[in-house]
């Protein structure tokens, strides 16, 4: 029997007016956490996951391969199905690590706060929307997090996640963002010599994530629109931020990056869908083009495309005064070429290493300025694309709005509906205005 919270779901509006007391409490509360969470008087590490899709649960299995005395011991979703497919899925692949029993598989709205209570490393893999929020409540009640991409999609939830990493710190907790590029041993060690001054100062990006087309889910009887969208989140922009925070934030990431961290001043961009049309498609676009200015004058030239049948490229690409760099394919070529001799790695377990790596050694490792920062670049060009418009750094990160539903429930309306014929608006550049 599977655990049923009953807790009555709360707004992520009401969460965020009240998010600043809450962390002045937990901050009051600080203890030394970073060497003493985990179970007493072992050395197992009780890891709780929220979010059971396909992508949850191979974040479960990478945290599983990183840590062997890592134990499965919490689920948690909104759907009984997800749940239960997860638990299976990785007690097949990693049987002496899972331990979740009925008692600790919860289901609802609130699931999350039953998986923090019973872990010491939380597992979060949802609909964007919802990643601000969990974060913020797993650093306040003291666990350590691996949180997947996009953090966010909209600025309140960047602030959110900047707020909870600032937690974190002072905790000693870590927090290890789903932005694996990262943790690639080949792409690490080109990007070392990049940042090394190996092809000079980075002039131009070009930034590519062409593919196919995602999945999209039917809509089933009995499904209210709440359940169908939540099901069905790649192609709603309010749970995933469209293409450029479901795929392109990697490649972002990436060039975040090479420029050390700074923001652009600014975006603009065009997009739209072309293959990808009609309701089953919820209101994501299948095409964006975004540009991004720096202070320095480079300029990053960023792309993403779901259209089947169409020339795939998925690169990293950077030119400077001395040089070309191939990222993805680790080599330099110019005044100083070289070439990354491997070996190939895992970089979805790599991430899971560190951070239990980090948890263990009393070290804590914490992602969340690159996590937030590469989460706004997605979040801006998603928007300079809707728009039309040139889009500044500061006009995003300083805009208030969120979409976001009255209540969370099944049976609540998501801020996104249809009109008569089952279509969902959908933005117009030169029309739809930024907030």
């Amino acid at each position: 029997m599977l655990s049923r919270n009953a807790r009555s779901g709360s707004s992520r509006r009401d969460f965020l007016r009240t998010s600043t007391a809450a962390a002045g409490a937990a901050l009051a509360a600080g203890l030394p956490i970073a060497r003493s969470a985990h179970a007493a008087g072992s050395d197992i590490l009780r890891v709780g996951l929220v979010g059971c899709g396909g992508r949850g649960a191979g974040a479960a299995v990478n945290a599983l391969n990183a840590d062997a005395n890592a134990r499965l011991v919490a689920l948690g979703d909104v759907f009984p199905d997800m749940l239960r497919s997860a638990r299976a899925n990785v007690k097949a692949a990693k049987p002496e690590q899972v331990t979740v029993d009925d008692d600790h598989c919860f289901v609802g709205f609130d699931a999350y706060q039953d998986v923090i209570a019973c872990c010491d490393v939380v597992l979060l893999a949802l609909p964007t929307y919802f990643h601000p929020i969990y974060l913020k409540a797993c650093v306040d009640a003291g666990k350590h997090v691996f949180c997947e991409k996009i953090h966010a999609v909209d600025a309140p939830g960047v602030k959110l996640v900047l707020e909870a990493g600032e937690i974190a710190a002072q905790k000693g907790l870590s927090i290890v963002s789903g932005l694996a590029w990262r943790y690639h041993t080949g792409v690490q060690e080109t990007m070392k010599r990049v940042l090394d001054g190996a092809i000079g100062r980075i002039t131009s990006i070009e930034e590519t994530c062409n593919t196919g087309s995602l999945r999209a889910r039917a809509r089933q009887p009995g499904w209210s629109e709440m359940e169908y969208q939540l099901r069905d989140w790649y192609n709603f922009y309010w749970l995933a931020g469209d293409l450029p925070g479901l795929n392109l934030v990697h490649n972002l990431d990436k060039a975040a990056w090479a420029m050390r961290e700074q923001p652009p001043l600014h975006a603009w961009g065009m997009g739209g869908r072309q293959t990808r049309v009609g309701r089953q498609y919820g209101d994501a676009w299948d095409h964006f083009s975004v540009v991004y200015e720096y202070a320095d004058g480079t300029r990053m030239y960023a792309y993403c495309r779901q259209q089947d049948g169409c020339l795939p490229s998925i690169a990293d690409r950077f030119t400077g005064t001395k040089g070309t760099c191939d990222l993805l394919a680790c080599r330099i070529d110019g005044e100083n070429p070289w070439r990354y001799p491997g070996p190939n790695c895992n970089r979805f377990d790599l991430e899971h290493v560190a951070l239990f790596h980090a948890i263990r050694q009393g070290q804590p490792v914490n992602n969340t300025l690159y996590m937030a920062r590469s989460s706004m670049l997605a979040i801006m060009a998603t928007w300079a694309c809707y728009t039309g418009k040139l889009l500044t750094w500061d006009q995003a990160m300083n805009c208030p709005h969120t979409v976001t539903p009255q209540r969370l429930a099944l049976d609540a309306e998501p801020p996104t509906l249809p009109d008569a014929q089952g279509n969902y608006a959908m933005p117009t550049p030169g029309i739809t205005k930024f907030f």
